[in-house]
Parts: C-alpha cells; structure tokens; sequence
C-alpha cells in the first residue's frame, strides 16, 4: 500500500487467503479489508502493526480469518510504499508467526535449553541456561561442556549425548550434582531430559537437552532418606559408646563433614544427669567423633578425654538453654567465642571450617550431652533446614541412648549382685592350686547365671562346682545366689556328689512351683538350671564327680594330654525324671582339671563339639601358670562378641605323700586303744608336732573308744598332716554320732563334747562301707608365719 493506505499490489497468495483478485482490491482503502469496527485510518494502521500483531480480517465470503501480521517500509522510515505480510493462525500455530515470539518464549522459560552440534559443542541455548550456570555466552559457545563446566560430571553428560545422537532414543529426568560459576561454593542438582534434533528430511543436525534446577527437591530427598536410614543405623545394641558412634557416622558425609558427640560423665556410668544449668563446668566427655578426613584430624579432643568449653561457647550454650543452635560462619576471624578458644580456632582456620549445628541430646525431658556438627566452606553453609534434619535424628538417636543409659545402670546393678554373689577370693588349699575366670554376656537380656565355686571339704579333700541358670538378668542372678548357697550346704554336709545334685534338683522343683513375688505375673523366676560338682581326695589322687545336664570337665596330664572323663550326663536340675550318676577318675600328681560353662566353648559360629575340641588344644599346655593357662583360653575362645556368660575354673593337683599320712586298722577291743595313742604320740613326734600330743591322743581316745563300744567293724584311724592335722576313725556302722552335753552325776556321754572342745573343727561324712568321724585341729605356727606340713 501506499503513503495514504491504498492498496498497490496483491499477490497471488493474498487472494488464496483472502480470496479476493487483485482488480477487486487495487485502489482501495487497505482498512477496507478489515473487520468492522477497527476504527482505525490508514497511519494508525501502519503504526499498530510495526510490531508483531494478530488481527482479523475479512473475507471474500464475509467470514472473519485471523492473521498475523506485520508491516514494514520498503526503502526507509520514509518510504512511499509499506509491505504488509500475513499468515494464516488456522493453518499456522501461533508460535510461528514470528521468529523474536519463539525467542521470546524460549528465553523465558523456567527451563535451561541448548543445542549442541553433532561435535557436541554448543550452537544454540537459552538465557535461562546462561543464568543458571554462569558461563557467558561468547565462552560457551562453540565449546564443549566438559571444556566451560568442569566441576559437573560433563564426561558422563557428554557420553549420554552422544548416546542420544547415535540412537535417536531421548532420554528423560537424568539427575546430576555439581558445581557451577554461578554458585561456585554450593552444590547444586539439575534433572535434565536430551533428545536428537533432525531436520525435515532426517538428517541429525545435533542434540538438544533442556534442564531444571532441583536442588531444593534433592536436598529434601537426601534429607528424608537420611532421616530414614537413621533410624536403621542408630541403636542397633544397648552400649551407649556403639550409639554414640552410629549417630556421628551416620552425619558424615551426608550432612557434615565432622561430627562429633560429646555426653555427661553420668550418663556413661548408667547415672541420671544433672540439669546443665546445674554445672558450672559440665563433665563432657567425648565419647564418639567421625570426620570426612581419616584419623579426624580436626578434633582437639581424643575419645575418652574430658570435651572443655568456654560459657559463651555454642555448645554450653545449647546445653544450659536446652535447644539447638546455628551458626552459619564460624571462622576465626569472627569476635566471639572461636576468638575466646584458640586451640579450636586453629582447627577452624586450618580445615576451613565455616559453619557450625548444635544439638542438645535430650530424652524423656533429660539432657545426655550434646551432638556437634561442622561443615567445610567449600561445601556451603548449613541452613535451617539442616538444623530441623539434625534435630530430628539426634532426638531418635537420644532415646536409644537414654534406653543404653537405662540399660547399662540395670545391668551394673545385675553385675554387682552377681559378683556379690560369686567367690571374691577362692580358699587357698594344698590338695589343689586353683585359678578361675568369669565374663558377664554382652547380649541385650544382661548377665546370665553362670556361677563358680571351691569349698574345703574334710579329710583334705576340695569340691569344685559350676552351675549354669537358665535365663539371663538379676532373676538369673538370684537364683543362681540361692543355688551356690545351697551347694554350700549340702557341701558341708559330706554327701557324695550324686546324692548332692538330688537333693539340688528338689531345690530347683521348689524354686520353680513358687508363685511370682509380684503376685501378678505368670512367669516364673527359675527355669532350669545345670551343675557338675566334683570332689577331689589328694590322699588317693581320685575324684568324683557327677553332672546335671553339664557339659564334662577336661583332664590334663603333666605331659600335655587332654581328655574328656565318662561321666553320666544326668538330666538338668528342676526336671526330677532321672536320677544323678557319679563317675570316679585319676588325677595323677600335676594334672590340670578344668571346669567351665557352655558360654566359654559355644558361640554363633561355633558348635559345641567344635569348641570342646579347640578348648583342650588350648589347655594341652600344662607348664604354664595357671594365670596364664585362663588367660591363654580366654583369648583363644573368646574372639566375639559374648551370647552368655562364660565361667572357668582351672585346678592343678597335689597328692599327699606317704609321710604325710599314717594309717592303722585296729581290733574291736578296749585294751588296743593305749597303744593307738602311742603310735599316734610317736607319729606327731615324727612330724615334728609334739605340740599336739596331748590334744591329739585325747581325741584319738576319744574317737576309738566310741567306735570299738557303739559301731561295728572293720574300724581304722588314720591321720593326715596337711594345712591342719585331720583325726579320721572309720567304723562299718550308719548310726549318726550326737553329742550329748552329760549332767554332774553321769559317768559317761561327755567324749564327743571333749572332741568338739579340742578340735578345730569335726563332724561326720557317710561312705560306701559305714562312716567317717573326722577332727581337725589347727598347726602350730613356725617362726616363718607358715603353718607346718
């Protein structure tokens, strides 16, 4: 059209869109074709549609056809002439109108785009893109991404591309972190999809990718998946140092880069805290750290060490008002409390430490210490949201760790009993010299009711037992007081071992058949428990033993040879179905006799016979102590971590030669007992114990009268010099001896009264063949100290 908007020329692809010929336009007024209504003349016309405009336009039928349309001078701002161009919107979609809407679009697109060349460097990409990464647009283009952004993982991206090239298959939401110019100091993560771009006869003109910064979302993911694997990795076992360490590792590296945990001293101990307020220094110990560097490097505190802070350090700080603290730079450049910490502000300046978190570790309204967390420079400040994520897995990791507390308090208090209720010190005796072990279980239930003893017994002879409870806790503890008690007595009663594990098993019936303390509760305190009770006689060198359930002792001989003695099994105290056997072996002269529970031999990947095997390898040392002989076994048995309690006694034998005892068999007749006191005057005398001449014939009178009236043959005395002087008179008779305390005007009855005043000790033990009274008395002392032998 010209200057005054007449129409001057029409083309052939105007009357396709209008449907109007050119003799039926030329001349005319260019607003002619409009629709009705526009208002316009023709310079408002040119004007409006300089730009890029959509208007509608009437057709040779009279129906509206909306265009876009542009229009432009021919020659200058001057011209005489002005160019309309126009495109159909219904053929067209709106984006191809014009080349600067497409641009538009694209720039501002939430989206980063580019294109990249078959050579896979840039040709084309978007504002957006530009912004995100940083890199200007005359570096980035014509160059590779490995080439401008060096801290993402280009290698990767660049193989997926070239991938996509090859196959024409896009590829969707590939996830990747790193680092960019635009953000140099914080990591950041993009999904981006590629796809192959081809002309329209197929031909692979590159490939084209177009991303999304979705830190935020990959933070959150990483944040709920830490949160997550947390509550797996945190109090997984009762040991307060183990949770303090899971918390810590459980932080590095997904959420610092140092974290350490720092609790009260009570709490260690199984106590209940303190208020922090309370403490003008609070006892802090370190009790786990972790670190991205190997060794942790940047702690000022080792393990186990006492953690010390200013009062205006973030950390008391935490403490005493009982919340959680932030503090996004720390550097020692800063007034403040790093200023106030020197030894620490080194530590901050010479691993760049830039941002520090505390967590108070808080349970059930208690505060147990606190957590601390740093993070690098380089790996951007924490944020709130980093605290919300601390907050809440210290808190989980508190409740395990006040559970820990709890637990480690019971289980000292279980401890303490049972070893309250375990031989302190085991009696010193000549028949054997003895060394014992014990170790409590690592396993969640406590301590179980393994037990241990060694009693004298008459006649020089020494009884060792060991009982297993069943069950674990204080229950177990208890009952296994109860039982040792128990042994004791029936011990000191002199019945033979069978006859002592039937009389132990009535006990267990009973203990079980009681009724619950709590009056509530249908559990019983006892369940069953097994024994193996032996008993040593170093006149003879023989023992005898029987066992409940128990598994057998081993025999050591002086040359190193280990074997397992045939003993009846015999059923598990508290079942009262089959009844005890006794077995008799030989224990030569320095044998070695070990006794122990199943704890010591069994274990998750050890059988029992596996063990029993590998314990008398162990033991096949006999020249060693006998310190060092448990030693030696528990560090070759005990390489895991404890399901029971082990317990373990080790005994080396001594027999007592001939002229350590005098033996004589005498007639049933009142004249012979004048000359038992002579032989037993010449025997003393021969000892060197003429002090206990006197004492020694009286008894011996005493003891021999009463046989030859009251008992039945055959009757022998035998004396025995060992830590005291033991009197024994055996008869063939069962009648129990009593004695009788004789009115003024009796004539007899006051033997046994004498024996009982003259003696140490004395009392009866049954046998086989009849009965044994027995008299000890005490040796006197040498100048040395030491009693004689």
């Amino acid at each position: 059209m010209d200057s005054h908007g007449v129409v001057v020329g029409w083309t052939p692809s105007a009357e396709q869109l209008l449907g109007y010929r050119d003799d039926e336009v030329l001349g005319r007024q260019a607003t002619t074709l409009l629709m009705p209504g526009h208002g316009l003349d023709a310079g408002e016309v040119r004007e409006s549609l300089r730009a890029d405009r959509v208007v509608g336009v009437r057709h040779r039928d009279g129906h509206r056809v909306d265009v876009g349309m542009r229009v432009c001078p021919l020659s200058g701002p001057d011209a005489a002439l002005w160019l309309v161009s126009a495109i159909d919107l219904t053929n067209v979609p709106w984006w191809g109108v014009s080349q600067s809407v497409l641009e538009r679009f694209l720039n501002r697109s939430p989206f980063g785009m580019a294109v990249m060349g078959t050579d896979l460097r840039y040709i084309w990409f978007n504002s957006t893109l530009e912004r995100m990464a940083g890199v200007p647009r005359e570096v980035r283009l014509g160059s590779r991404m490995s080439e401008v952004l060096p801290r993402l993982p280009s290698p990767e991206l660049e193989a997926q591309m070239q991938r996509v090239l090859e196959t024409g298959q896009a590829v969707f939401d590939v996830e990747y972190q790193g680092y960019t110019p635009a953000d140099p100091d914080r990591i950041h993560a993009w999904s981006t999809s590629f796809f192959r771009v081809d002309d329209d006869e197929g031909r692979v003109l590159g490939v084209g990718y177009m991303g999304v910064d979705v830190t935020d979302r990959w933070r959150a993911r990483e944040r709920l998946a830490l949160l997550t694997e947390s509550g797996g990795r945190i109090g997984t076992t009762l040991d307060i140092v183990r949770t303090a360490h899971e918390l810590a590792s459980v932080a590095v590296p997904s959420l610092a880069d140092f974290a350490a945990v720092d609790l009260l001293d009570p709490v260690l101990a199984g106590d209940e805290p303190g208020l922090p307020s309370s403490y003008r220094d609070p006892p802090l110990r370190r009790v786990a750290q972790q670190s991205v560097h190997s060794g942790c490097p940047e702690a000022v505190v080792a393990i186990g060490e006492p953690s010390r802070y200013g009062r205006s350090s973030p950390i008391i700080r935490a403490l005493v008002q009982g919340r959680a603290l932030l503090e996004v730079n720390i550097g020692p450049e800063t007034q403040g409390w790093p200023a106030e910490d020197l030894v620490r502000a080194d530590s901050i300046r010479e691993f760049d430490l830039g941002s520090l978190m505390v967590v108070p570790i808080k349970a059930r309204g208690v505060c147990l210490g606190a957590a601390v967390f740093l993070r690098r420079r380089a790996n951007g400040p924490f944020e709130e949201d980093d605290l919300r994520l601390a907050e809440e897995f210290v808190s989980r990791a508190a409740v395990c760790l006040d559970n820990a507390r709890r637990y480690t308090r019971e289980r000292n208090a279980a401890l303490t009993l049972q070893r309250s209720l375990l031989p302190e010190v085991l009696p010193a005796t000549t028949a054997m010299d003895v060394a014992s072990r014990y170790l409590p279980a690592d396993a969640r239930d406590g301590i179980g009711g393994d037990w241990f003893d060694v009693i004298e017994l008459s006649g020089a002879r020494v009884a060792l037992v060991v009982g297993d409870v069943v069950g674990h806790g204080i229950n177990a503890a208890a009952t296994m007081g109860r039982l040792r008690a128990a042994v004791h007595t029936l011990a000191n009663m002199d019945l033979p071992p069978d006859e002592l594990l039937a009389h132990l098993d009535d006990l267990v019936i009973r203990l079980i058949g009681e009724d619950p303390s709590d009056g509530g509760s249908t559990t019983t305190s006892v369940v069953g428990a097994t024994c193996l009770y032996a008993v040593y006689d170093p006149v003879n060198g023989r023992c005898v033993a029987a066992r409940a359930g128990h598994l057998p002792p081993v025999i050591v001989t002086s040359e190193g040879r280990a074997s397992f003695p045939e003993l009846p099994a015999g059923p598990p105290l508290g079942l009262g179905t089959l009844p005890f056997e006794s077995g008799e072996f030989e224990l030569a002269e320095g044998s070695l006799l070990a006794l122990f529970t199943d704890g010591l031999v069994e274990s998750r990947s050890r059988d029992v016979e596996s063990g029993l095997n590998q314990l008398a390898e162990v033991l096949s040392h006999p020249k060693l102590s006998l310190e060092e002989v448990c030693d030696s076994v528990l560090s070759e048995m005990h390489c895991e971590p404890q399901t029971d309690d082990l317990a373990l006694i080790v005994a080396r034998a001594h027999t007592l030669g001939s002229e350590q005892v005098a033996t004589w068999d005498l007639a049933a007749d009142p004249a012979g007992v004048r000359d038992v006191r002579s032989r037993a005057a010449e025997t003393l005398e021969a000892w060197g114990l003429t002090e206990l001449t006197d004492t020694t014939q009286l008894v011996v009178s005493e003891l021999v009268t009463n046989a030859i009236r009251y008992a039945v043959g055959p009757i022998r005395l035998r004396l025995i010099r060992h830590a005291t002087l033991i009197c024994e008179i055996a008869d063939g008779s069962s009648t129990a001896p009593r004695l009788r305390h004789a009115r003024v005007t009796d004539e007899g009855g006051r033997g046994l009264f004498l024996v009982a005043q003259m003696a140490h000790r004395w009392g009866t033990r049954y046998t086989t063949e009849g009965k044994i009274i027995w008299a000890e008395q005490s040796l006197p002392q040498e100048p040395s100290g030491r009693s004689g032998e």
